[in-house]
């Protein structure tokens, strides 16, 4: 299924995880991760995306009901394949649910979930999800063997990750970027014959952010610790802005 990009709005998704970071640091309420919520919503982001981790190091439980209370935007929860996140869930029907890899040692989500060696572990949390009407998305590597796996387990939506495009940039590794760029259209085409719709995130900033933006089959980016780190320059607002503007030039000019 081939999109125009010139036709097909691309949704921002911003990750406030760690506005809730700098507040953990010192304990508190400041700064309060609603107030981002709010700003996002007041500058024309589409979504908002909080990861609730086990060791609940950045977004607490309490953050979830307010920051879905602040805006009409629709809150994406990432999340562990466990019970007590998948509880969780159920009690606060985000309008989706994001399923995530997560070890308690790493500082972020450093790979894709293996959506085709957890097939019996995903298979009821997926179900019991859609059952209550939470869009699931699995957070997956761009590949056909994880595609295809999402497809068995009946997920809408799957987020690419993006990182190793992001670090082969950072590397100044130019081929590496390429083949990591083409990889990721090619599955973002892939998905959409086998009906599911491509997300992706992970390591995107404002200079590689259109060459991912600019895949006509990508519906949405979900970005967020590079955007809370620029907001401590330019504020988040301006930082929200320029990324928006960013994937728009990426899609001919065209506004979401």
């Amino acid at each position: 299924m081939s999109l125009d990009p010139l036709s097909t709005p691309l949704r921002l998704g911003v990750n406030i995880d760690h506005v809730a970071t700098i507040r953990n640091a010192r304990g508190g309420d400041h700064p309060d991760p609603v107030r981002a919520a709010e700003i996002v919503a007041a500058v024309g982001g589409d979504g908002i995306t909080a990861h609730l981790r086990e060791d609940r190091r950045h977004i607490r439980d309490a953050d979830l009901k307010r920051i879905q209370s602040a805006t009409d935007l629709p809150l994406n929860l990432e999340m562990a394949a466990t019970e007590e996140m998948l509880q969780i869930a159920l009690s606060h029907k985000p309008h989706a649910a994001c399923i995530v890899p997560e070890k308690r040692e790493e500082r972020t989500t450093e790979g894709g979930l293996d959506a085709a060696g957890l097939h019996n572990q995903l298979a009821p949390i997926v179900g019991r999800l859609a059952d209550e009407g939470i869009r699931v998305s699995l957070f997956i590597e761009a590949s056909e063997r994880q595609l295809e796996a999402a497809q068995r387990l009946r997920a809408p939506v799957v987020e690419f990750h993006t990182g190793e495009y992001a670090h082969a940039g950072l590397d100044g590794d130019a081929e590496r970027e390429a083949k990591e760029l083409e990889r990721i259209a090619a599955m973002s085409r892939l998905a959409r014959e086998m009906g599911i719709e491509p997300h992706a995130g992970h390591g995107l900033t404002y200079e590689n952010v259109k060459p991912i933006a600019a895949i006509p089959e990508l519906a949405e980016l979900n970005i967020g610790h590079y955007l809370v780190g620029e907001a401590v320059f330019v504020g988040l607002e301006a930082a929200v802005r320029r990324m928006r503007h960013l994937m728009d030039e990426a899609r001919g000019g065209q506004t979401a």
